[in-house]
């Protein structure tokens, strides 16, 4: 087929232009710019798309802009580790879903969901030392809240990724 009648030519490119856009975790999400930390690794990549690709500059801006993708993806893995120990296979994804769209279930849940992932943050390794709370994880503890099931997602967070002196090394693997 000629690419101008093959409606798939120009797939990889969208692909690559997708990733590039991936902020956090659906690629076509026009919102992905909407948390704090969505917009820090937003302006990241602007700025290291500006930059020429063979200078010192973009190779440490494209290192750090790596690295924030990869300590998000443990990060959502940690939780989604979590969920389905918890029973939520099928749900779990869903419930790490977090869009512009995505609304607290009970404003009358939001202190009790800033404590408890303000605790999460303090007493269990599932955030790295250095990770800057996201708002996109208090909805989820609100949906958990919903659930009645955040007192056990904090419960097993503290067992399975207790907070250690020392930072972030690798959890240990949950007891059988």
């Amino acid at each position: 087929l000629c690419s101008n009648n093959n409606p798939y030519a120009s797939f990889g490119a969208t692909l690559a232009r997708d990733e590039e856009q991936n902020l956090w975790s659906t690629p076509h999400d026009v919102t992905h710019t909407e948390a704090d930390d969505d917009r820090v690794l937003y302006n990241m990549i602007v700025v290291r798309n500006q930059l020429d690709k063979d200078s010192e500059e973009w190779q440490k801006l494209n290192y750090d802009i790596y690295t924030l993708r990869q300590t998000r993806k443990e990060v959502r893995s940690r939780w989604k580790h979590i969920l389905e120990d918890l029973g939520f296979q099928k749900e779990a994804d869903s419930l790490l879903s977090v869009t512009k769209l995505s609304i607290i279930s009970d404003s009358q849940n939001m202190s009790k969901a800033r404590d408890i992932l303000l605790k999460l943050s303090e007493e269990t390794n599932i955030f790295p030392t250095s990770w800057e709370l996201s708002e996109r994880y208090l909805f989820v503890v609100d949906r958990l809240i919903a659930l009645d099931a955040a007192d056990e997602f904090f419960r097993m967070a503290s067992a399975v990724y207790p907070k250690r002196p020392g930072g972030d090394e690798a959890p240990r693997a949950p007891q059988s």
